[in-house]
């Protein structure tokens, strides 16, 4: 039920009071029981005398009077109901919009109300989003001290991996490389060499009529060891470390490229010993 300033025009129910009631009356002139008509000639009587004698004068007053009362007269007996209705209805009008107002103003105090309801737990809940924040920095520097001893094994991991991985493409390589060249040596000796073409031939010969026994040796087989024994022996009395150096320095480029576009922690130097990075150190 809401609550109004103004005065509340339906009617409540009251207690009904006895009112002490006085001895009737006879009624009719002055409670004699007579006629009311009797005061006509009663006044005419007493009126006669009093204008004679100039006990009452009759001027202009008198005139404005009479017509003042006769027009108070018609306006109540006429227009009264219509004067009333329409001051009633402007009254009723302003009411309704007055308790329309206060409805409102009313309804934004209940809504103002409700909120400070809903914000009076306001402290304990900053101070849960605090202790959440300080929980939440205690594991942010407890992540940030493992962090880098992980992010410094994952670029460890990579750099291994990318050693492995050179590693092998340099053996595949040099795999292909002799191999290479051991075929065109070997097809050079058969081709410039009759003992060997015709030993080539005999094994051939001996593979298809099935004479091959366990001490039948293949003259192709026996060049391509030969070669391989001659190429290592050459390689072994030749090797000053040079190409070595080379391929650790092509490997270490290619690290240190890679080092310095991912951010990693280290780089190697020219020697292959791994050193802090210079952005890090900074």
């Amino acid at each position: 039920m809401t609550f109004h300033s103004s005065t509340h025009r339906d009617e409540e129910a009251k207690e009904v009071v006895p009112i002490p009631t006085e001895p009737a009356s006879k009624g009719g002139l002055f409670g004699t029981g007579l006629s009311e008509w009797f005061a006509l000639p009663i006044g005419i009587t007493a009126a006669i005398p009093a204008i004679h004698f100039n006990w009452y004068v009759v001027n202009e007053e008198t005139q404005l009077l009479a017509v003042f009362v006769a027009f108070s007269v018609a306006c109540y007996t006429q227009g009264g109901d219509a004067i009333f209705n329409a001051l009633d209805g402007k009254a009723k009008l302003m009411l309704k919009e007055h308790n329309e107002a206060e409805d409102k103003v009313i309804a934004a105090l209940e809504t103002k109300r409700d909120f400070l309801k809903t914000n009076q737990n306001m402290v304990q809940d900053f101070e849960a989003i605090n202790a959440m924040r300080v929980d939440g920095y205690e594991s942010l520097n407890a992540a940030g001290a493992v962090k880098p001893l992980h992010d410094f094994k994952s670029q460890m991991e990579r750099i291994l991996n990318m050693i492995v991985q050179e590693e092998a493409s340099s053996k595949e390589k040099t795999k292909v490389a002799l191999m290479e060249e051991a075929t065109v040596t070997v097809k050079q000796q058969f081709t410039s060499s009759k003992a060997l073409k015709k030993a080539a031939l005999s094994a051939a010969i001996a593979q298809i009529s099935g004479d091959v026994t366990v001490t039948s040796e293949d003259p192709v087989r026996g060049e391509f060891v030969q070669f391989f024994k001659d190429k290592g022996a050459a390689l072994a009395s030749a090797d000053d470390g040079s190409e070595a150096a080379i391929q650790r320095d092509a490997i270490v480029a290619k690290i240190n490229a890679v080092a310095k576009s991912e951010g990693m922690f280290f780089e190697f130097g020219a020697d292959g010993v791994p050193k802090v990075s210079v952005n890090q150190a900074a």
